[in-house]
């Protein structure tokens, strides 16, 4: 992160005196919430068989910092790691409860991916919480997997011995490249919004989504289309043969704990 994004962000965190402390301290006494936006099936049974775990900073009472007010502080000050701990250790404490997602996914930073001692950790919370590795689902963004090429395939590989599988996201934000799918060798891909908002009015955007449709046959991976917003790129994505969706259009993110407890699924 540049010196101009780190002022933004300390700026955006004013009144806090010493930001990494302030942080420690978030961390200490739980003041993160973990939302949660499902992801649809189409096409298949079940509803919304996962949801992405989202992270908001308690800042006042009813009032919620979203995350690009601080993880860029975290990673300034190389603290990715402990987040992404509090992070998995909440959700499986959820996931241990029982609810009605059976499976949620968590975003990984490229920091955490270096932490050699991190899949050991989620495999002694996996079994802490009685969680099963398939519950528990990693997204990798692909431009930090390809940053972090070596480490992010250490630990996908290590996941998957555990019983656990890997998502690619924000796939084909710049250029359609498959180095990190064919490396990763992730469950599923998150096709970035910039295809899906423009599926309906860009030929590049149709047929880039075309060409990942054949390369997950190939490659035996699920698209998940992110950014859904309207029911007519929803109706696209179902007709192309997509087989799950995420945004604002079909389910807004909720608190966690909604999701809590037994009955049908959101």
């Amino acid at each position: 992160m540049n010196d101009e994004s780190l002022k933004t962000a300390d700026a955006q965190l004013a009144g806090w005196a010493d930001p990494a402390r302030r942080l420690d301290n978030a961390l200490e006494k739980d003041e993160f919430v973990l939302f949660c936006q499902p992801i649809l099936a189409l096409g298949l049974p079940g509803g919304y068989p996962m949801g992405e775990v989202l992270i908001r900073l308690q800042a006042e009472e009813k009032s919620m910092l979203p995350p690009g007010d601080f993880l860029p502080v975290f990673e300034h000050y190389r603290m990715m790691p402990q987040l992404d701990r509090w992070v998995v250790r909440s959700a499986l404490r959820f996931l241990g409860r029982a609810g009605r997602l059976s499976c949620l996914t968590v975003n990984l930073s490229g920091q955490t991916l270096q932490d050699e001692n991190f899949p050991t950790f989620v495999a002694a919370e996996l079994a802490s919480c009685n969680v099963s590795p398939e519950a528990l689902l990693f997204e990798l963004d692909e431009r930090d997997t390809l940053s972090n090429l070596e480490p992010a395939v250490r630990f996908a590989n290590a996941y998957r011995r555990l019983g656990g599988a890997i998502m690619v996201d924000g796939f084909g934000r710049r250029s359609v490249s498959f180095a990190a799918v064919t490396k990763l060798k992730p469950r599923f891909v998150k096709v970035d919004g910039s295809i899906t908002r423009k599926l309906l009015t860009s030929e590049v955007a149709k047929r880039k989504m075309g060409a990942l449709l054949t390369i997950s046959r190939a490659l035996d991976f699920s698209l998940v289309a992110e950014f859904v917003e309207s029911q007519d790129v929803l109706l696209r994505l179902k007709a192309l043969g997509v087989a799950y969706a995420q945004g604002f259009g079909i389910h807004q993110p909720l608190p966690l704990n909604t999701f809590a407890g037994a009955g049908r699924r959101p």
